[in-house]
């Protein structure tokens, strides 16, 4: 039976349905729910914009943006965001999705953390980060209505969000600490793990290898 949570349907394909099996198996509730509704906010401001975008990809992106926070898709050697964004291609390569369908989501989750590109990009690219952007940072709260807001956090509960992403955050990264050069998760460290020093751009560039 389809779903409709503030006035978006839910994709209920078969590639859908075990990208949301997949999630909710490897996931905590907490990234569950938080994926379900940067899906849904990211619809209703592609609605906003006029976006002609591809829901299935777009259910794709969000869904699994997170993923690499996950002890089963996690690793410690890349970016939470590629662990992600390599899953989701390898998902969407078995239900015979490639090429530059498989390109868009990977990069809606590869850049879903770094501000301002992914909205000059492909719809299904922007859309993962408006989505992500409404959630966490609050941006775009008020491009939709307080009913819209209602229902969605209805559906997915967001109880003690803001403290409880930071810790996922913290837990995801902890054992990866300099994959955060650059991105703004240095400053989740920063904040939440004791003894951690961000890297500083301009000390790389002046201890790097050149002589002058």
């Amino acid at each position: 039976m389809t779903e409709t949570i503030a006035g978006v349907t839910i994709p209920d394909s078969r590639l859908a349905q075990e990208a949301t099996e997949l999630v909710r198996e490897a996931a905590t509730p907490l990234i569950f729910d938080h994926s379900r509704r940067v899906y849904i906010f990211g619809a209703l401001r592609g609605a906003e914009h006029q976006l002609d975008y591809d829901p299935e990809l777009l259910y794709v992106g969000a869904m699994f943006h997170d993923l690499g926070l996950t002890d089963t898709y996690r690793r410690n050697d890349q970016r939470f965001e590629i662990d992600a964004a390599d899953e989701a291609r390898r998902f969407l390569v078995s239900h015979g999705i490639d090429g530059e369908a498989a390109d868009r989501v990977w990069q809606a989750i590869a850049l879903h953390t770094t501000p301002e590109i992914p909205l000059h990009m492909p719809a299904e690219v922007a859309l993962v980060t408006r989505g992500v952007e409404l959630d966490v940072l609050g941006i775009g709260y008020d491009a939709i209505t307080e009913e819209q807001r209602s229902a969605v956090v209805s559906a997915h509960p967001r109880p003690d969000f803001k403290n409880q992403i930071l810790a996922a955050f913290t837990e995801g990264l902890r054992d990866r600490p300099e994959t955060t050069f650059g991105n703004v998760k240095a400053d989740v460290l920063e904040h939440f793990l004791p003894g951690f020093q961000r890297g500083d751009f301009v000390e790389v560039i002046k201890s790097s290898p050149w002589p002058e």
